[in-house]
């Protein structure tokens, strides 16, 4: 079996769970890193058997005395004019299993020299043998003891990722401290557990207040979206309900105030921070989060209110916003407005977004389970 062959398996299934809900961002990245742990196994595979057929090989050195001959380092001499005297060698490499020398061009000859030559890869090889090397690692053929070998360390990997999964949250609560202090007043409308088990590890050595907005999804507990139907169950993907998410942290002494989500404009001024979950981070640094953090974010630039947003490292996506409709999805219009208003009904259009994509310039800090670091900064 080739290592092309399971790399072309997976993205296979990849399409496939994509193709399902494009608009699950997290699905895509989660494929993409078992891919790279896939191909990285299958290089440091290849780079094993080299090391140890060269070892065998005797491995045999050129001499020097030769390599500085054929690189010219006598011009360096008082014999040679100025101009060679002042040009640095060319840099040489070995290409593994071989004993003849390849010649790259340095940076200062290429300044030096505009009109030079650029080689070509078959004359430079020592550049692109790298990139020899993975591909010939991807398309060749593996043994049966090479192959249960790479299946051992793939699914390693891919426990390390589902171990990574499994502690982000908690990973993210260890720098709660550091971001909210004593007597704040912390504004959030999204009963999340990355966001329950955020503040209730502040709530350890803090004593501040939540401001909990409501949304139509709280007044509505039974709508679920779809993408939230083939989500996983466990704890760290499980999205707690309102009254769940407003008793854990009542348990843990934080004080909470429920408010409609239209008084969010008029309490922004009292609000000291604003902490926002996500459903995915695009590469320009915005989001896709709950229906209703838009709204809210805006109203925290206008009162110069810091917005700070939790997301594991495994919902940053590459994936660019150029149609931000595209990344919204509609829940069922009948929760808003049943068919019994006929006369509404009959004269608009009525849609129920269960997401919201925020801009990056209404964000200031993002907080994942790795590192901390502005909006601004965080452009894939």
């Amino acid at each position: 079996m080739h290592v092309a062959q399971l790399i072309e398996r997976v993205q296979h299934v990849g399409r496939l769970l994509v193709a399902a809900q494009p608009r699950e961002l997290a699905v895509g990245n989660i494929v993409r890193r078992v891919l790279r742990v896939i191909r990285d196994e299958a290089e440091e595979n290849r780079n094993g058997q080299g090391v140890a057929s060269s070892d065998a090989g005797g491995g045999d050195r050129p001499d020097t005395s030769d390599l500085a001959r054929s690189e010219g380092i006598g011009n360096l001499s008082t014999d040679a004019p100025t101009e060679q005297r002042l040009q640095p060698p060319a840099q040489s490499s070995y290409v593994a299993g071989t004993n003849t020398p390849t010649t790259t061009t340095s940076l200062f000859s290429l300044l030096s020299h505009p009109s030079s030559r650029v080689p070509s890869p078959s004359e430079t090889p020592g550049i692109y043998s790298r990139v020899r090397q993975t591909s010939s690692s991807i398309h060749a053929k593996l043994t049966l003891q090479d192959a249960q070998h790479l299946r051992a360390e793939v699914i390693e990997g891919i426990q390390e990722i589902v171990d990574e999964l499994n502690q982000a949250d908690d990973q993210m609560a260890g720098y709660a401290l550091d971001y909210i202090h004593s007597n704040e007043t912390i504004l959030t409308h999204t009963p999340s557990t990355t966001l329950q088990k955020f503040l209730v590890k502040a709530a350890a050595k803090r004593k501040f207040t939540v401001i909990y907005a409501e949304t139509s999804s709280d007044q509505h507990p039974h709508q679920v979206s779809s993408a939230s139907m083939i989500r996983s169950t466990s704890e760290s993907d499980y999205e707690a309900s309102s009254e769940q998410f407003q008793k854990a942290l009542t348990a843990a002494s934080v004080t909470v105030v429920v408010v409609p989500f239209s008084a969010i404009f008029a309490l922004m001024s009292r609000v000291d921070k604003v902490l926002l979950g996500t459903h995915a981070v695009v590469a320009d640094g915005g989001l896709v989060a709950a229906a209703g953090a838009k709204a809210i974010t805006k109203a925290a630039k206008m009162h110069r209110t810091p917005v700070v947003v939790l997301s594991g490292i495994y919902n940053l996506s590459p994936v660019y916003p150029f149609d931000t409709h595209a990344l919204i999805e509609y829940g069922d219009p009948s929760q808003i407005s049943t068919y019994g208003d006929v006369a509404v009904i009959g004269k608009m259009h009525l849609e129920n977004p269960q997401f919201d994509f925020v801009p990056p310039d209404l964000v200031d800090l993002y907080i994942t389970n790795l590192f901390v670091l502005p909006a601004s900064s965080l452009k894939l």
